[in-house]
């Protein structure tokens, strides 16, 4: 049962993977820094804007699940970048890529059935 914010499994997810991301990040090259930032900001934003829709009207709140798989989906886009760009390990970037996977199943699902 949803009571809070706190009990929506995409945001505890993303909310337990935003720190992976800051540490596979913070040995990208000088050259990677624009990415680092994007990633981390767009990593950041999913549970934030979960967050920060819920308890709202239920179109609101579907909005900002909308805002939160488009962000879902810019860090799964930038991690491949990452990746390609050999900013670090590919295995990494993919473990955090099927992880933000699941989530946006689950925002997708959730922004379905939410009543």
């Amino acid at each position: 049962m949803i009571k809070s914010f706190r009990d929506i499994e995409a945001y505890q997810r993303s909310k337990q993977l935003y720190p992976q991301v800051v540490k596979l990040t913070k040995d990208f090259p000088p050259a990677g820094f624009h990415l680092r930032d994007q990633v981390c900001r767009s990593g950041n934003a999913i549970h934030s804007d979960i967050a920060e829709g819920y308890g709202r009207s239920v179109s609101e709140f579907k909005m900002y699940l909308t805002r939160a798989l488009g962000s879902n989906n810019e860090t799964i886009s930038h991690l491949e970048d990452a990746r390609n760009a050999n900013f670090c390990a590919a295995s990494e970037a993919d473990s955090l890529i099927t992880e933000y996977t699941i989530v946006g199943k689950q925002i997708y699902r959730l922004k379905e059935h939410w009543h």
